[in-house]
């Protein structure tokens, strides 16, 4: 069977985040139709995970989100607005550095999430990080209000099921941890 294909693109919108066009479509059948697309740089997530000395511990930060209006716990995560040739790990361990001052010794890649496929062309790869070393954090000037801690496993997971942590990347991510584990 064929697939959609675009016969014509235009862009609606355009800031240093993020390009918003509208594209018109031919569907399988002939006939026609207008999609519009959000399209975003590669992000990397990174599970900042401590196992040193029998600890499972887990870092997150926790930021307020303006579209939600609230507070939010999750991963580490990010982008390079006019970087997007970055390599991922590198990514990663810039994001990681940058939002928690946290370094790794090790940063495994575990799996790719698709953001929102039905709207947007944004993919991200997820890292699990060992060997943690503590030290400063370098925010950008949009993270300053960013914090961050450590948590449990069982208080990670207990913040999951009470919406305390909703990001639905930090939760698709942590799947693929677990999926990792087995």
């Amino acid at each position: 069977m064929d697939s959609i294909r675009a016969v014509g693109s235009r862009e609606v919108y355009r800031n240093n985040w993020l390009t918003i066009r509208e594209d018109d479509i031919r569907r399988p059948d002939g006939s026609s139709g207008i999609y519009a697309v959000v399209d975003k740089p590669a992000y990397a997530l990174v599970i900042p995970r401590d196992g040193r000395n029998g600890a499972d511990r887990f870092h997150l930060v926790e930021q307020f989100r303006y579209p939600l209006g609230l507070r939010r716990w999750e991963f580490p995560q990010g982008t390079a607005p006019g970087r997007a040739a970055i390599d991922p790990a590198e990514l990663a361990a810039r994001e990681l550095r940058e939002e928690t001052g946290l370094i790794a010794e090790s940063m495994t890649e575990i799996g790719l999430l698709d953001v929102a496929p039905g709207m947007s062309s944004q993919r991200g790869r997820v890292f699990l990080a060992t060997g943690i070393t503590e030290g400063p954090h370098d925010r950008e000037h949009e993270e300053q209000d960013m914090r961050s801690a450590w948590f449990t496993r069982a208080q990670v997971e207990k913040m999951m099921r009470d919406g305390v942590m909703t990001d639905a990347q930090s939760m698709a991510a942590w799947t693929l941890m677990v999926l990792s584990e087995r």
